[in-house]
């Protein structure tokens, strides 16, 4: 018996530890392994310079569009309707320039150059009435128109009537005498009026953040290489109060 016994212990006492071990833990519940940081995002890029310009304070600035029709995907009998209704809405444009309370017409003009005697630069002067100062035929440097008013104000806009949309494109700057003789640029470079086909004349409407000066004259300049085409101003009207 005691024999038994002592073979029966040894067996005994080792499945006693084979309760007691712990059982390993499944892997879905093990720690989880701490995740790997994030890898840094990349520096941002440092912004781009400023291209240069002539004028790059002025691109908020301007001259207006000429409004649009759009004929497309009309029949004839509307897209006659829709032209005439352009043509309304022109003389109605117009017209609100002409009886604009807050505008005057300038009142005396010069040139750098004058394509005749006919064509001199009075003929800018006074309201709209089919007469026009004009540009020399040129490629060369450029040229310029400068008219006085006789009232000045604190300006709010400018408006240039090109007789016939002729040398419009040609325009890229926009500037202002104030009282003290200053000239004060308030828009230069390539403008991107188009011709307005829905009447004889384009307004060339230049509006101006109001300005702290009283201006009395303007001087609108036009690039000779850019066109060739003769500028033809036959009004030009400066808004203030």
């Amino acid at each position: 018996m005691k024999t038994r016994y002592a073979l029966l212990l040894p067996a005994l006492l080792l499945a006693a530890c084979a309760k007691k071990a712990p059982a390993p833990e499944p892997a879905s519940q093990a720690t989880p392994a701490p995740a790997a940081a994030p890898a840094a995002a990349p520096a941002a890029p440092a912004p781009a310079p400023a291209a240069p310009g002539a004028n790059t304070a002025a691109a908020g600035n301007a001259p207006l569009p000429t409004p649009e029709v759009s004929t497309e995907n009309m029949s004839d009998e509307q897209r006659e309707i829709a032209k005439r209704q352009a043509k309304l809405d022109y003389s109605n444009m117009e017209q609100g320039y002409m009886a604009d309370p807050s505008a005057q017409w300038a009142s005396a003009a010069t040139a750098s150059s004058n394509y005749s005697d006919s064509y001199n630069a009075s003929k800018a002067t006074g309201k709209v009435d089919g007469n026009y100062w004009s540009t020399k035929d040129s490629d060369i440097g450029f040229d310029s128109l400068e008219v006085s008013f006789d009232k000045p104000v604190n300006a709010t806009q400018l408006r240039v009537a090109v007789a016939e949309s002729y040398g419009l494109e040609g325009i890229t700057k926009v500037e202002l005498q104030d009282t003290d003789g200053k000239w004060n640029t308030v828009w230069s470079g390539v403008n991107t009026v188009k011709p307005d086909h829905r009447g004889p004349r384009t307004w060339f409407v230049q509006p101006i953040e109001k300005t702290a000066y009283k201006a009395k004259a303007a001087r609108i300049t036009k690039s000779n290489n850019i066109t060739t085409t003769r500028l033809q101003v036959d009004a030009v009207q400066l808004i203030g109060s």
